[in-house]
């Protein structure tokens, strides 16, 4: 009944039913949505979400799906996936950004206008709404440091700003984490710099992910936070466990930080190393390793579920 009145409150929007959406996660792996919608601006996100909070159905939000894992059983209710709002537009030193734009495409965009602050951001592969919700950083820059404000819709389907002070940005942290305020822009304020300098920078940072990641399988990124006064993949080499699979799911030889799909992989395959990898960290080392990546979806054997408002 609710998909049928949603197709018809909703007649010109982009709507898939029972969409697998392994065809859109990096890992690919996740089950179906019961309605996978397209948005393309703001006032639409907005309508959607009042019409189900009016129907008491959950809303899952999306962007590049690159560092998110979902549950192989799927999604209830509604995923609204952002990559339809890809936009990038400059003012001076100033960049506004659509929610689904990549942010790797702004930092590029921004290098070749001369302008310096988002070279870190040149290999990270998720979007832009995604970036500011996990306060996004590599090679010692992040986020924060050149987020000025940005566009939101509450969970109740409210149009505001927020500015970079009040989404208490910090490690792999923002405020809309807890919040569920669904990105819609960002702003970001860099400054004019030297166009060959710029350009060196992001080549070097390219060659260094190139050179360290395993880019040519699927995966969701880093899989686990730095843990204070260690480094993640040093953790999991010395306990040597690179190569360990699972399933397809495959501890990287390349880079122990990254969990990738050797062929065939399952969400649950990606979770059970997942927990496998912080069992045997935490037995040897005694340090408790916290997941970056997002475990969304139904429920699993480890009871990771999240009916509500998350963005990547």
């Amino acid at each position: 009944m609710f998909l049928n009145d949603l197709r018809r409150a909703f007649p010109n929007a982009n709507m898939k039913f029972n969409e697998p959406l392994k065809h859109y996660t990096y890992t690919e792996t996740g089950g179906p949505a019961d309605v996978l919608i397209f948005p393309e601006t703001a006032e639409e996100i907005k309508a959607l979400v009042r019409f189900a909070n009016k129907a008491h159905e959950p809303v899952l939000v999306l962007g590049n799906s690159s560092n998110v894992i979902i549950s192989d059983e799927g999604v209830y209710g509604v995923v609204l996936m952002l990559t339809e709002m890809d936009y990038i537009s400059f003012e001076g030193d100033e960049i506004k950004a659509g929610a689904g734009s990549k942010i790797i495409d702004v930092s590029r965009q921004a290098g070749d206008r001369s302008l310096t602050g988002l070279e870190f951001a040149c290999g990270i592969p998720g979007s832009t709404g995604g970036a500011v919700y996990m306060n996004a950083g590599a090679y010692g820059g992040e986020i924060s440091e050149v987020l000025v404000e940005i566009d939101v819709v509450s969970k109740a389907g409210r149009f505001y700003t927020i500015s970079n002070e009040d989404l208490k940005l910090a490690y792999r942290y923002s405020d809309l984490q807890e919040s569920g305020d669904i990105v819609v822009e960002a702003r970001f304020k860099l400054q004019a710099g030297d166009y060959d300098t710029i350009q060196a920078t992001m080549a070097e940072l390219t060659e260094a992910r190139e050179s360290k990641q395993p880019l040519e399988y699927p995966s969701c990124g880093s899989v686990f936070k730095r843990p204070e006064g260690h480094y993640t993949g040093k953790l999991i080499q010395e306990a040597g466990l690179q190569g360990y699979t699972i399933g397809g799911a495959q501890i990287s030889k390349k880079h122990a930080g990254f969990i990738i799909n050797i062929g065939g992989a399952s969400a649950t395959d990606y979770i059970n190393m997942i927990h496998f990898i912080q069992e045997t960290i935490y037995k040897k080392d005694n340090v408790l390793l916290e997941p970056e990546v997002r475990i969304l979806g139904k429920r699993t054997k480890y009871d990771v579920v999240d009916d509500g408002f998350e963005h990547q």
